[in-house]
Formats: structure tokens, sequence, C-alpha cells
């Protein structure tokens, strides 16, 4: 307890401007004035430090000058315990952000020493002020080992959206006891106040793979949306271009980790001779006079593809990918930002960490399911720089109108906007009241593709081959098409009993295209044969009644035409004079009660269809003959098949509908505690 007052008191007197401003780890040689947001950044960190909060993640995007606020935050927290305790460790995912982090403590605070881990030829003691070193690099055991974690006051992760991955718990459960998988009961409260405080900072502070980032962070302490940074111009302005490319999307299968498409599956339907055709005459349309285009494909041999279609057009289009040598990578980087040539492709290596202001155009040539993804790809072009002439980023996304796939994230799904919506040289503020305009309220932040979101789903009613809803008869609609007791059987099946005569089927042709004057709808009469009526074979038939062979009756453009012909034909080839009274819903019979035989039946049937589908209990004892006729003509002609094909086809959507809804959830950036799934 001692030692815990000693440390709070030490943090409360560090927190006083007069203490702060006599730190020499806290004055850089040359003053830098921080953005007023970077400042309440700040102090939202500091005061989660207060509240004894040590694991804190902080929301800002592209562009925002994440690298200055969390080496400004260094600088301000004071020493671990002891007064040596003043290392911090910055962990990141590539050796250029690790160079880029390091460049800016040298730039802000020169007196500090600053060393890099990664790989072979970036070695640090482990003992200076700041060292930034890379996941992959700390991996390695005797590489993590050299960092004493009683001489650190803190670790930052950058692109901490990754923190959560077991890689990346293994590396901080080292030095924070709260991260660390083997640790299954949480550290006392003054355990967590003397931990190492882990902050980490993201673009896209959200997960699609299921794991929580509450298993690393307790709350997310910050966020600031990109749109709004727009619009208060601390990031560029942006031109919007949506080019309907009719892809088919239908197919492509789905990641059951990240929740994003397979770039494989992917790949063949985005890297076509057509699609790449598309994206370079689009380029030309629309974006020739930008200086610097990036643009984002699935897979290598989608960057080879595109890049050599840009250069079939006489475009001076270069590509980068995982596979370049660190040497040529670094090159050709700086000829882009020189602006030596017009168009780099790549293949999610400049995703997240890239640099590289002059971007003045980003072209999204490889749809996403994921809002991270698409915020970094789109992100990489909206920052300033008036420098290079820049005045705006036009970003160009291809959006699939044909398949229309639930979850993709596009510019107009972006802005709550259908994705037949034709964008072109749309900003921030057109797509706004666009979306004001169709939703009546105003839009900010990511919206995904449309997607209806039941809180319980309830099935009709009379879909339910048992359910006694309108006599049994299966479909409201049918019974205003004729006086006759014609039932619906699922499918676009309909049935009219011509009682021991036979029975007559309406069936839906769904292939036939009604604007070519193909009929849409068949109708077939089926006869029956009793055994009296039976020679040879069929007359030892055990079964009471068999049936000719169905007979076609006719065809039709729409089910009235069809109905009323069929009843036609029934009066005059069936049911001849008073016997098509029998026919009718309000034939005298038909409110009878329902015989012993009809119910047996029915109950058997409906036994065996509980144990299938979850059907609700149903009373048969008031059961009118004409409702038991009904059922049992559904049941024979295939209702309970259909319906339980429905109800097993409405579960399996509703499972993806939650599915969805939850990889949405994660996805979502809010400030607040965080919850370990």
């Amino acid at each position: 307890m001692h030692t815990l007052k000693r440390f709070q008191q030490s943090y409360a007197l560090f927190r006083r401007p007069t203490l702060l401003r006599n730190l020499a780890t806290a004055v850089p040689l040359e003053p830098i004035v921080l953005r007023p947001y970077q400042e309440s950044c700040l102090q939202a960190c500091v005061e989660a430090f207060d509240d004894g909060i040590r694991r804190i993640g902080v929301s800002l995007p592209t562009g925002s000058g994440k690298t200055t606020v969390f080496v400004s935050l260094i600088s301000r927290l004071p020493p671990r315990g002891h007064k040596e305790a003043n290392r911090a460790l910055i962990i990141v995912n590539s050796i250029e952000l690790a160079r880029q982090s390091a460049a800016q403590v040298e730039r802000m605070f020169p007196h500090l020493s600053v060393e890099i881990e990664q790989g072979m030829k970036h070695k640090a003691t482990g003992k200076a002020d700041v060292t930034i070193a890379t996941y992959q690099t700390l991996l390695q055991s005797q590489r993590l080992a050299k960092f004493d974690s009683s001489y650190l006051k803190a670790i930052v992760v950058d692109e901490a959206h990754h923190a959560a991955a077991p890689s990346y718990r293994r590396i901080l459960g080292h030095f924070n006891s709260a991260i660390s998988p083997e640790i299954t009961i949480p550290p006392s409260p003054e355990e967590e106040l003397m931990s190492i405080p882990v902050i980490g900072f993201s673009a896209t502070f959200g997960r699609h793979d299921g794991i929580s980032l509450g298993s690393v962070f307790q709350k997310i302490v910050y966020h600031r949306d990109f749109l709004e940074m727009i619009k208060e111009q601390w990031l560029c302005d942006v031109r919007f271009t949506a080019v309907q490319a009719r892809l088919n999307l239908s197919e492509v299968t789905v990641n059951t980790r990240t929740g994003d498409f397979s770039a494989t599956s992917l790949a063949h339907v985005i890297n076509t001779d057509t699609v790449n055709k598309l994206v370079v005459q689009s380029w030309l349309d629309r974006a020739a006079d930008r200086k610097s285009t990036l643009v984002f494909c699935v897979n290598l041999a989608h960057v080879r593809d595109l890049t050599n279609e840009f250069r079939s057009a006489g475009i001076d289009a270069r590509y980068l990918h995982s596979g370049t040598h660190v040497a040529e990578r670094k090159a050709l980087l700086h000829a882009f930002r020189a602006g030596l040539f017009p168009v780099l492709v790549n293949c999610a290596i400049l995703t997240e960490g890239a640099d590289i202001p002059n971007i003045d155009c980003v072209v999204v040539a490889r749809p996403t399911r994921s809002r991270n993804v698409f915020a970094q790809m789109i992100g990489r072009g909206m920052r300033l720089s008036p420098e290079t002439g820049k005045t705006d980023c036009r970003i160009v996304d291809f959006v699939d109108s044909r398949s229309r796939v639930s979850g993709i994230v596009s510019v107009p799904t972006l802005f709550g906007l259908d994705i037949d919506d034709t964008l072109e040289d749309e900003t921030i503020k057109s797509l706004e009241e666009k979306a004001v305009r169709i939703a009546d309220a105003p839009v900010s932040g990511f919206r995904t593709s449309r997607m209806p979101e039941p809180e319980s789903v309830t099935y009709v009613d009379y879909e339910n081959p048992f359910a006694l809803v309108h006599e049994a008869s299966g479909s409201p609609h049918i019974r205003k098409l004729s006086s006759n007791a014609w039932v619906a059987c699922g499918g676009e099946v309909y049935v009219l009993e011509c009682l021991r005569k036979g029975h007559i089927r309406i069936e839906h042709l769904p292939d036939n295209d009604p604007s070519k004057g193909q009929p849409t709808f068949q109708a077939h009469f089926t006869a029956t044969i009793f055994p009296e009526m039976a020679s040879g074979p069929a007359a030892k038939a055990p079964k009471p009644a068999l049936f000719r062979r169905s007979r076609k009756i006719l065809t039709a453009s729409s089910l009235a035409d069809a109905v009323r012909g069929c009843d036609t034909y029934a009066k005059e080839q069936v049911m001849y004079g008073t016997l098509a009274l029998s026919m009718l819903r309000s034939a005298k019979w038909r409110k009878t009660p329902a015989t012993p035989g009809q119910i047996d039946f029915i109950k058997k049937r409906w036994l065996k269809a509980r144990e299938e589908t979850e059907l609700k209990d149903t009373k048969f004892d008031n059961l009118t003959k004409g409702e038991a006729a009904n059922i049992i003509s559904r049941l024979k002609h295939g209702a309970h098949k259909r319906y339980a094909e429905k109800v097993k086809a409405d579960a399996k959507q509703i499972a993806m509908i939650q599915k969805e809804m939850g990889r949405r959830a994660r996805a979502e950036v809010k400030v607040g505690l965080l919850t370990v799934v």
C-alpha cells in the first residue's frame, strides 16, 4: 500500500504544470504546436491514467498525426515506480513505420536516445530512452529478453487493431500480466495500477476476426472520425466517384476468421481483362489529371496484370508487393513521393503506415467487407500536402451492382446510400445531402451495405401447412381469384381438388420470360382411377385410389388467367352440373366436422413434422371437413416439404444476419470500456 500511495503521489505531482515544464524529457529543443484535437487526446489519456486505467486505446484517422501524439505522450509520462524507469518501447509492424517513428522522436526530442530493433540489420541495446521494434522481431525470445520491464514507463502499440492477435498478446504479456494468455484471474487494482501502461493507437480500432480487443485494452479513451477531420480541414477535401462495375461477387468465398473476402476467390472475379480495362478507362476518364495515384489490388497476379493494363494505355505505372526487395521498395516510394511517375499499384503493402502526403487519387480496385481495410485504403490519400499543390483527393471506387452481396463497404454505403446511386465527383457535403434526402436524417461515419436487422423473425402463419388460417388454404390471394376451394402449396403451386374425380394443379414457370410472350403458368389435370374401375395389375393395388397420367390443360401469362381457365375446365370437363357446387369454398359439406380418418391422417403427419420443423402446437378438436381437406391436399402436394425447406433457409438467413451484425459491432469504435469475449 505504501508503494501504491507513493506512485499515486508522484503521478499527481507530475501533472502539475510547474513540474512539467522542468522535466527535461518533456521539453523538446524546438517546441512543436499540437493541434487542438491532439491536445484533447493527450488529456484523455492522462485522465484515464488518473482513473487507474493502464491499458488504453486511441482511435485517430490516417493523416491525423498519430505518431506525433504518442511521441508527445511518451515525453509527458512520468517514470514508473522509480526515476530510472523512464524508457519507452514502441511496437510497430513494419520497418517503414519504425523509421518514421524514430525520425519523429529525433525531430521532436533530439536529446532522447533512439534505437530500432528489427531484423539482422537493426539491433538495439534495450537501454535507449525510446526503442522502436517490429513485433515480428520481438517474437524471438532472445530479442524480447533484452528489454527489462522494470525500466520501462510505457509500451506503445502502433496499428493497435492487430494487438489482440496471439502473436501480439505473447509479446505484451511478457510486460503486462493482465494480457498474458496464461493468466485466468484478473489482476488486483493495485497490481493493475503498478503495471506498465500499454497504449494502443490505430486509425481503425476494430477487428473482424471475433477476437475482442478487450482482452488487451481496458478502454477506448479517444476517438476521432475522419469525416469530422475533413470538415475541420485537418485532412484534405475528398472527391468521390463510384463506378458501376456490375461485378458478380455472390460466389466469392468469405474468410471465416477475418470476415472479408478470400483473396484467391475474389481475384477470379476481379482480375479479368474486362474489369482491368474498366479500371484503367475509369482512371483515364476521371483522374488522368492527378499527379500521384495509388491503386489497391487483390493479390500479386492482379497487381501485375493491372499494372500492365495501365502501361498498355501509355501510363507510367509501377507496382509494389510483399516480395519487392527493401532497397527497391525504398527507391520506388522515394520516386513516387517525388512525383516521378503517376500511378503506383500495390497489394496490402501500403494499406497501413504509408506516409505519402502527395497522393491525390486512390483507386479501390478490390471490393472489401472490412470497414477497417476500406478506411485504410482511402485514408492513404487524405493527408494535407499544400507544398505539392494538392487541394483534394479523388477516391475511385468500383461497386458491385449486380449481385448486391451484403456487408460490402464502398463509397455509397459509407454514407448510407444505395449502391445503385450514381456518384460522380461528389463531395462529403453533397453525399450527406443525398443521404438526408433519402433518410431524412444527417449521416456521419461509416455504414455498410443495407441489410435487414430484425430483433426477431416471425414466420407467416399460412405457410405452415397445419396452420388454420384462411381455412388452411395456404394463401389469402388465391382466395380472391376464385370462389372455388383452391389451396396454395408453396413454391407457387396451387391445387383444386375435384373431389373423387381428381385434381387440377397450377405451377409457375420461373424460367420463362413474359416479355418474350412466354407463358408464366401452366396447369395439368390428373384424373382418379378407383380399384373397381381398374383392370390388370392396377386392380390389385392396395391403395384406395390411383391416378391416370396428368394431362396438360392450359398455359397462361398470369395466375389470375390460369385460375379462371382452370375453373372453366373443371365445370365443363370434370365436375358437371351441380357437382361443381361441391368445389366451392362455401359448400355445405366443408362446414361439417372432420372425419376420424381425416384427423388421424393429419395428426400422424403433424407429429412427424414437429420433429423436423419448429411447428407450434395445433388443436384439431374443432377441425372442419373443409379445413381438413385443405390440409391433406397441401400435404400431398409438397407443402410441408417446402415449408420445412423455408424454415431451414430462414434460420440460415437469420444466422447470417446475426453474424453480420456481430461483425459490424466489432468494427464500431466508441469511447468507453471494452469487454472481453
